[in-house]
This record gives C-alpha cells, structure tokens and sequence, in this order.
C-alpha cells in the first residue's frame, strides 16, 4: 500500500538550504499538512520559512535552529513540531557534514546526530504521534557510503555508518514495536553547498586521489531531482531497503549481499 502524503507532518534536519530545503518543497507539493526544518543556520532557516509559507499557504513551514549533535536540543524540535501540528509521521534525518578537512564535525553530525533522530523519531515520537498506522523515516547517505572514495575516507566511514543504522533499524522486529518504516537514500554528488568548502581532504596528499572518483563528481546533479526520488521513496520503498540516485535518473535499489554466500565449504 502507498504511504500517502497528504495531510502528514514531516521534521526534515539540514532543511534550511540544499537537498532538504528541496525534499520540503516535494513533500509539500504532495499535500503535506506541515514541515519542521531543523538547520544550525539560522538566517538561512528564517528565509526558508518564509518562502515554504508564502508559497505553500500559512502555517505549513516551522524553522527550528538546532545543533542535531545535541540531543536535548534536537528533541526540542521534535516537541515544536508536536506543539505546532500535533503530530509527526517522517522524518528525514538528512542533514551531513561534508569532506574530511573537518572530520571530528563530519562524525559529530553524520553519525552521532543521525543516531539522535533515530532514536528520538524511532522511539519517542514517531511511534507515538504519527497519523496513521505507518510512519517513515528517510536517512540521507551516499554513494561514498556504498564503495567508499579515496579522497575522503572519513566522510565515507559516516555513510557507511549510516548503512548499517538502516539495516539495523529497518528490520521487522523495530517495524512491529513502531510501525516505522526506514528507507536509506544515497546520492552521487548533488550540486549543493556541500561541495563548497575549503577544508577539502585530510591534506593535500589526498587530493590526487580526486581521479579515482572523476566519474562521480561529473554526475553532479540537481537537488531537486533527488527531492523528488526521495518522495518516491516515502510513498512505497520496502522498509530497509537502499536507494542509489546518480546522474540525474531514477532510482535504483542497492542490495547487500549476505555474507554467508561467501563462505567456502
């Protein structure tokens, strides 16, 4: 059965700007009740509020600045959203911390707030206020978190991360006590201003690894089209399942292969 959209209340983390900013905008073109952004950036955040409302009818958008690392505040958010719309059934634990020149705050953010959203969503308010039977929750990885990328080890290390969180979470055991369905999205290079930054690598020696990924980074696509898989997603993607989305064409899932099949008799 399609999870349908309409009249559903979404918290989106890193929804100021970019992909999530985007993956709001989707959302509410399906007829969604209301949207939380929760973003470190607070005028980025304010502006985002502003133009989801004007474009989308009053009271449909809520910006929340909050460090997601930080879980008293990350559960703040959770609590506006219920305060403000009186439930809660997606989250897109979307918001990361791109290239390793700043890896402790790639680790903070990519998986330790990723756990946080988990948790909070998982056990404390999705299975607790969503609408209907079924609530989702959509987590943000990447290709990088699939095969891994020369130039940023430590960014990958975080996708990978979040891979198993899905695998994990997204089992039939958390399924039951929840009603939680958890879907992984993993984007090749979106042009976003993650790719902005000048902490690039580790250091320069990894730099001239930059060839090994050059296929990727000419794929750059627009996160508008990622936004509008990632709906696809939500609406009827099996719970645990893993989405690649690269060059700008549909969606396509990603198995893992059970390790048993490697074993030698």
């Amino acid at each position: 059965m399609v999870f349908e959209i309409r009249n559903k209340v979404a918290l989106i983390t890193g929804g100021a700007k970019g992909l999530g900013y985007n993956f709001a905008k989707a959302l509410l073109s399906k007829g969604l009740k209301g949207v939380t952004l929760v973003d470190i950036n607070e005028n980025d955040g304010i502006l985002a509020e502003k133009e989801l409302n004007e474009i989308y009818g009053n009271d449909k958008a809520l910006f929340v600045k909050c460090d997601i690392t930080n879980y008293a505040e990350f559960e703040e958010a959770f609590q506006r959203t219920i305060k403000k719309f009186h439930q809660l059934d997606i989250l897109a634990n979307n918001a990361g911390v791109g290239f390793d020149g700043i890896w402790r705050k790639e680790i903070d953010v990519n998986i330790i707030g990723t756990i946080n959203g988990f948790i909070l969503g998982m056990d404390h308010y999705l299975n607790k206020y969503k609408s209907t039977n079924e609530g989702v929750i959509i987590a943000t990885s990447s290709t990088a978190g699939l095969g891994g990328y020369a130039p940023w080890p430590v960014y990958s290390a975080t996708k990978f991360a979040i891979t198993g969180m899905v695998k994990s979470w997204g089992c039939q055991f958390h399924y039951q006590r929840t009603g939680v369905r958890v879907v992984e999205v993993c984007p090749c290079a979106i042009a976003t201003d993650l790719l902005n930054t000048d902490a690039f690598s580790l250091s320069p020696l990894y730099e001239g690894s930059m060839e090994t990924i050059k296929n990727e980074v000419e794929q750059v696509q627009k996160p508008e089209h990622v936004a509008g898989e990632m709906v696809k997603m939500v609406e009827d993607a099996p719970n645990g399942s893993i989405w690649v989305v690269e060059a700008g064409e549909p969606a396509f899932e990603f198995s893992l292969p059970k390790r048993e099949i490697f074993k030698k008799e």
